[in-house]
């Protein structure tokens, strides 16, 4: 196959669409988005990611990549557009059936068409399978149809991309194998052929799993709390133990797939589902149980209170902001009256409704009346008692995720309060 079309140039389908490029493959890189477009047309690139901006310009350069809005024939189509879910937690899947409506026109015989966007189980076959059969040809017949979840981690894509085991569902065994041999392009792991449905469900299975495991950690704090220990001091030692790995509390879960995933299980099967559900509401709830320990720090009075809230990407050394628990934490305080500006180093001209930001560290902590640590980015765990006491008079600090030596800020003046700890 020497020609890909790949509909969304997101935090999946731009390093894929680079991953193929800088492979030799002929890449048509479809988005709806002016910007994203426009950008990568001008030499620059919309998100951070390590290597990908080189790889991109220089694909761009040598006529391999193509950013355009309008799709164009090609021997296969990738869909990596994002599934967010509606309010009600239902999954939104206009715009992978926008994609499949803009691939029919172009579908041809021997052609290879792959969903990588995490969706509900049966989605391949029930949603994309009959929009692309309004073409007149016949899935597993005339074209391939296959599922093929990215399985990556921000910060790491690239190298992830290449090196992590493939999964790859096919409608029939023809189609996983035509997945097979795109993929092969460039991905050195394994690549793993099962049925659509069942790559699906791997991608659910995998990112369920670990909100249920954060979840439980996250009632382990609360616990922690209620029985006056430090639940990270509990955790280092439970896991001591050769079959027990309790992962770390925080103010939630974010991301486009942790947070979300879980949801599309529960709208296919809620009568099977009470485990997941549970977990989910479980993370859900965490910015709000954060923001009770603030306003506990506070006290009675929060007119005229300023909090530095520090990290809203939804995990520390990324500048991805979707689904992030900070930005939500960072929001239900400022609904309590008190004045909240934040700073997120990776996206420090973003800007949210409902609180401030601020494009410098030294901007959101100059007056504040406490600090919340809300992402352990490396620049907030190397930051000293002796700087802050330069920019801020705060001497009071909520940490949700545990980056800072409670002796040596306790010894410089701050009270420390950290999640999980119930113990002075």
């Amino acid at each position: 196959m020497t020609k890909v079309c790949i509909f969304g140039l997101g935090y999946i389908g731009l390093p894929t669409a680079a991953m193929f490029a800088a492979n030799g493959v002929e890449v048509i890189g479809i988005d709806i988005n002016d910007k994203i477009i426009h950008t990568l047309i001008n030499g620059g690139i919309h998100i951070q990611e390590y290597g990908l901006a080189a790889i991109v310009k220089q694909s761009i350069e040598s006529g391999f990549l193509k950013p355009t809005f309008e799709p164009e024939p090609a021997d296969a189509f990738i869909i990596a557009v994002p599934t967010p879910f509606y309010e009600d937690k239902r999954a939104d899947m206009r715009a992978v059936a926008a994609a499949a409506e803009a691939i029919v026109p172009h579908l041809r015989k021997g052609n290879l068409v792959i969903l990588e966007s995490t969706s509900p189980p049966l989605t391949t076959i029930n949603l994309l399978k009959p929009i692309l059969e309004k073409s007149g040809l016949t899935a597993g017949k005339d074209f391939h149809l296959a599922y093929s979840p990215e399985r990556v981690l921000p910060g790491q894509i690239l190298k992830e991309l290449v090196n992590n085991a493939r999964v790859i569902g096919g409608i029939d065994i023809a189609s996983a194998k035509a997945g097979q041999n795109l993929y092969a392009t460039f991905v050195k792991g394994d690549i793993v052929l099962t049925d659509a449905t069942t790559a699906e469900m791997v991608k659910l299975m995998e990112n369920t799993y670990r909100d249920i495991n954060i979840a439980v950690a996250n009632e382990f704090s609360r616990l922690a709390e209620r029985f006056g220990i430090d639940v990270w001091e509990a955790i280092r030692i439970a896991n001591l133990h050769p079959r027990v790995k309790i992962l770390n509390p925080g103010p939630g879960v974010g991301g486009h797939c942790i947070s979300v995933d879980p949801w599309f299980l529960v709208e296919a099967a809620p009568d099977l589902t009470s485990l997941i559900h549970s977990a989910r509401q479980v993370n859900d709830s965490q910015p709000a149980y954060v923001v009770r320990l603030v306003l506990k720090a506070l006290g009675e009075s929060l007119s005229n209170k300023k909090i530095a809230a520090l990290g809203l990407t939804y995990k520390q050394d990324v500048d991805d902001l979707r689904e992030s628990p900070a930005v939500e934490t960072a929001r239900l305080l400022a609904k309590h009256g008190v004045r909240v500006v934040a700073f997120e180093p990776y996206r420090p001209d973003a800007q949210f409704e409902g609180f401030e930001t601020s494009g410098s560290l030294e901007g959101a902590l100059v007056d504040a009346d406490l600090i919340l640590i809300l992402v352990g980015h490396k620049q907030f765990q190397e930051l000293t008692p002796d700087y802050v006491k330069q920019i801020s008079h705060a001497r009071m600090i909520v940490d949700s995720v545990n980056i800072f030596p409670i002796s040596i800020w306790q010894s410089a003046g701050f009270r420390l309060i950290r999640l999980g700890v119930g113990k002075s």
